[in-house]
């Protein structure tokens, strides 16, 4: 299993598209921060880009290398090699690169300029979202053998999570706005990852207080440490859920 993520790993690496990837968030992050003067409100800024770019890339990257390495992973299911310790190391060695990626590109700046509890938090929740959508994407890959039709599912999901999501909650808010929504607003922020990554970086920000009467809930409950704890353990739960079900979708499906 070693092996196979050591070699996925250094493939990936090589990668041009990794590899502008990594200079892309290295000078954006280094424009942020001599720019915005301030280093919160770079940070502030680099968020929002964050995470808009990093689900995007992680996502369409890892469906699009799942259906390139689908030869190789043929080659691997023919030998005596468990298929879980198989789709595992894929999973590993994409979500680490990509996620080593992404600390190269931001984690350097963010340490020269921005060292901070905040800055960590943000390097944490980066890490986090790589991880995730790259589950998404293996789960939209082996939904479908069909390439066009995988990839179109993760844009699809990522589209969903990065926007439609966030107007769908505003649609409800506005709604029923009659009704006391701050516990339902909880709820719903647990069921999207991009917007827990949001909330934990904020509260350390303490942007909070512009969020009003909701803002200050969130800093009551998830301003702690057992709610930074909850925040994140419900963010390692939406690694989890799509990685294992396509785990055993691929255990299972004949190749």
């Amino acid at each position: 299993m070693g092996k196979i993520i050591k070699y996925v790993f250094y493939d990936i690496v090589r990668s041009k598209i990794v590899l502008a990837y990594t200079v892309f968030l290295l000078l954006l992050s280094l424009g942020l921060f001599h720019l915005g003067g301030n280093p919160d409100k770079a940070i502030l800024s680099l968020l929002n880009l964050v995470l808009l770019t990093v689900p995007l890339i992680s996502i369409v990257f890892a469906t699009t290398h799942f259906y390139n390495s689908y030869e190789f992973i043929e080659l691997l299911v023919a030998q005596p090699i468990n298929r879980s310790k198989i789709f595992m190391s894929e999973y590993l060695g994409v979500a680490g690169s990509l996620s080593g990626a992404f600390l190269l590109g931001v984690g350097v700046p963010v340490l020269l300029f921005g060292a901070s509890a905040t800055g960590g938090y943000l390097l944490l929740t980066g890490v986090l979202i790589t991880f995730i959508f790259v589950a998404m994407a293996f789960l939209a890959s082996v939904i479908t053998r069909d390439k066009a039709k995988g990839i179109g599912v993760a844009l699809l999901l990522w589209f969903y999570f990065a926007l439609i999501y966030d107007g769908l909650v505003l649609l409800i808010l506005f709604t029923f706005s009659d009704y006391p929504l701050e516990n339902p607003t909880l709820v719903l922020t647990a069921l999207n990852p991009v917007d827990l990554g949001r909330i934990i970086v904020l509260l350390n920000l303490d942007a909070s207080a512009l969020m009003g009467y909701t803002g200050a809930l969130y800093k009551s409950i998830l301003g702690s440490f057992w709610g930074i704890s909850l925040a994140l353990g419900l963010m390692l739960l939406w690694i989890l859920v799509p990685m294992v079900s396509s785990r055993q979708i691929f255990a299972r499906r004949d190749l």
